[in-house]
């Protein structure tokens, strides 16, 4: 393959922390993040929620714990879950002691509206005697009062200045495993103030362009101001807020990371809008398609075109590829290269029979690939 120095991505170099088990910073992998709206309270419907999240490749996920009962059973759900638990914390500081004895791989706490320093200091001791990070979230919404009076309104400078204050909280109390957000719903602000953080300093990023809207106007939102970010080389580990359930937004933050070429999961559909040449209905193809091969979680991508004016082309480039022809016969393309016809009737069910094929060959591969990287 050429080398193609417009797509290089150069990461910044930031300091790694651990959120339970997966790193965070670094070298890492951008992690993905989503957060449950079940009642904490209920764990049976949180802990349901969390498994769906998941089932979709959720690396981190963040439990609100806005009362005593939530913590409490917290716990549970902390001893069910698979991946990391981050506690959100808000206004009351002993939630986050309590979350922290529960199991808590993080506390995310917002230093604006959490206490005085030395309620702080007090989650910083809760959450080095039970091995948590912390996540210190600056919001936009939720600013410090002398820094709005200071800057008049919300600004990059103003959310950058409350994270270096509260990070000096931390580091004081020689605390360091720590990593830090600067939200905003303004995407422009959000970018600016990120930017400027990450110029300034090497703490782990975590990005989010918060209170992003519904499904289809936040991920566009938030796929501007997180591409932006993450092109850029900005950030460790990212949430998409949806107006949607949480699972959606899983599944948002890894087709952002796909489509950067940053990281993958799953097949990579590439689809026309269709036209009056389709050769088959795409629309309704792809839609089935996009269902019958959620359960692949190897990378491979898939090209399925209408007809033979960009068909082939895109065939080239992808695992697997399916071109609209005339008569109801349409060519497949696998590894880039002509292989077959398929008649209309079927083609839903040999693609999904070719994509499953190919993910257990790539799979079936990797101990050999492994093997001989090692020798």
């Amino acid at each position: 393959m050429s080398v193609r120095p417009w797509r290089d991505i150069h990461r910044r170099k930031s300091r790694q922390i651990m959120v339970g088990k997966v790193p965070v910073g670094g070298d890492a992998p951008i992690s993905v993040q989503t957060m449950t709206n079940t009642p904490t309270e209920d764990a049976v419907a949180t802990i349901d929620q969390i498994r769906r999240c998941e089932e979709v490749g959720a690396d981190i996920i963040r439990v609100s714990c806005p009362t005593e009962d939530a913590t409490r059973a917290f716990r549970q759900i902390a001893k069910a879950a698979r991946v990391p638990l981050v506690a959100d914390i808000h206004f009351h500081y002993k939630r986050a002691l309590e979350a922290a004895d529960a199991g808590a791989a993080c506390l995310r706490i917002n230093p604006g509206n959490i206490g005085s320093p030395e309620r702080v200091k007090e989650v910083v001791r809760a959450a080095k005697a039970n091995g948590c990070s912390i996540r210190i979230g600056v919001n936009a919404g939720s600013l410090e009062k002398h820094l709005l009076e200071k800057y008049g309104e919300p600004c990059p400078e103003a959310l950058v200045e409350s994270a270096f204050e509260h990070a000096k909280l931390l580091e004081d109390a020689d605390f360091h495993a720590f990593k830090i957000s600067v939200k905003a719903s303004d995407v422009f602000l959000a970018v600016a103030a990120y930017n400027e953080l990450a110029a300034r300093s090497d703490y782990p990023l975590h990005l989010g362009i918060t209170e992003a809207g519904g499904l289809i106007g936040g991920t566009v939102k938030s796929s501007i101001g997180l591409g932006m970010l993450l092109w850029g080389g900005v950030g460790d580990t990212i949430r998409v807020s949806l107006s949607a359930e949480p699972e959606e937004e899983v599944k948002v933050g890894y087709h952002i990371l796909k489509s950067l070429g940053i990281r993958a999961r799953g097949v990579k559909i590439v689809s026309c809008p269709s036209c009056a040449r389709q050769g088959f209905d795409v629309i309704r193809t792809v839609e089935l398609l996009e269902k019958r091969l959620a359960h692949i979680t190897t990378p491979l991508s898939l090209s399925v075109l209408g007809c033979v004016v960009n068909g082939p082309g895109e065939a080239r480039e992808t695992d697997i590829g399916l071109t609209g022809g005339g008569n109801g016969r349409h060519m497949v393309y696998l590894s880039g290269v002509t292989d077959h016809q398929i008649d209309d009737a079927g083609v839903v069910d040999h693609i999904v029979a070719l994509v499953e094929a190919k993910a257990a060959e790539i799979e079936a591969a990797k101990p050999v690939e492994s093997a001989q990287a090692a020798e």
